[in-house]
């Protein structure tokens, strides 16, 4: 956002965990005005803005969302209520940055774009990692030709979970490791082989009934395949790599990115592109600030997050019915 711009007007609704990672880094951007929270409770609600000096704090979502103070409202909620609010905070006439996954139904995202766009409002689905300057960098290596003709993208992210009541176990809210950590995996392999045409998963089960486990192909108009894994049940672990016909890319660390750096392997020789930490969520932020005073575009779009939802869904409908080959039909 332009410097001197007047900074957009934020509520969050809910106390959810990862605004422990977003606050820190919106705290000092001259772009970003976190005015109001909102929790299901007001006494849990007044002691979250007491702690964190935010200006009003509300009792229940609603009341947040009446507030005409609010431009635009972040929702981290568990992911089954993603859309539901989404709509919700148009319909109130804010412009909304909904944490990733929308939805894993394509059905309900292309619903909640076009009321956006019936109301003269910007919505963005929160994919933090994309708007960090590794990944842009990332990204433009391989559209030119780095790594020479892409071949093979390979993607994994998981870690350990066992608090059967978190939420991300919670069938009801469309937990599962697909959903928390795989769709970074399906982000990671879309920007840089476009969007699958066919896909095969197969998935492990907890005993709540969402996937703990989940291994995938994903297959392409043109020559390149990809692959990936999530878990709930396996080590920390973090990757994603682009091989080419004369190269390879692999980042360590791209999602969470705790330690920025590009790794390129080509004839033999291996070239480290370091990058400084950068604060994604604030970006991200800010990246939607700017286009909401219309400074720019916001830099994910229905088409993207449309993209997601396609994926998903069909990775789900193969790991449903044993690996069977599901086409992503949009």
């Amino acid at each position: 956002m332009e410097v001197g711009t007047v900074p957009v007007r934020w509520g969050f609704v809910s106390l959810a965990n990862i605004n422990e990672r977003v606050l820190p880094e919106i705290a000092d951007s001259p772009a970003i005005e976190l005015v109001a929270v909102a929790s299901r409770s007001e006494e849990s609600a007044a002691r979250y803005a007491r702690e964190h000096g935010i200006p009003r704090h509300y009792g229940s979502y609603d009341a947040l969302l009446a507030d005409e103070d609010v431009e635009a409202v972040y929702i981290p909620l568990p992911n089954s209520m993603h859309v539901e609010w989404t709509l919700r905070a148009i319909e109130a006439g804010k412009h909304v940055l909904c944490e990733k996954p929308m939805s894993r139904r394509a059905a309900e995202v292309r619903r909640a774009f076009d009321a956006a766009e019936r109301a003269g409002r910007l919505l963005m689905e929160a994919f933090m990692w994309r708007h960090h300057p590794q990944t842009r960098r990332a990204s433009e290596l391989v559209a030119d030709g780095a790594i020479g003709d892409l071949r093979f993208v390979r993607s994994g992210f998981g870690f350990t979970l066992n608090d059967p009541a978190n939420v991300r176990m919670l069938a009801e809210l469309d937990g599962g490791a697909l959903m928390d950590v795989g769709c970074y995996c399906v982000s990671g392999i879309r920007l840089f082989a476009g969007e699958p045409e066919v896909v095969t998963a197969h998935h492990v089960l907890g005993p709540s009934s969402v996937d703990i486990r989940l291994a995938a192909t994903m297959t392409f108009s043109g020559p390149a395949h990809a692959h990936f894994d999530c878990g709930f049940d396996v080590p920390d672990n973090s990757l994603l790599e682009a091989i080419g016909s004369r190269g390879t890319l692999r980042i360590e660390a791209p999602f969470l990115i705790t330690d920025p750096g590009i790794e390129l392997v080509r004839d033999g020789a291996v070239e480290r592109l370091e990058f400084p930490h950068a604060p994604a969520y604030r970006l991200e932020f800010e990246n939607l600030g700017a286009a909401i005073r219309g400074a720019g575009q916001p830099l994910l779009g229905s088409d993207d997050a449309v993209g997601q939802a396609l994926t998903i869904g069909a990775l789900y409908r193969s790991a449903e019915h044993g690996g069977e080959a599901i086409a992503v039909d949009g």
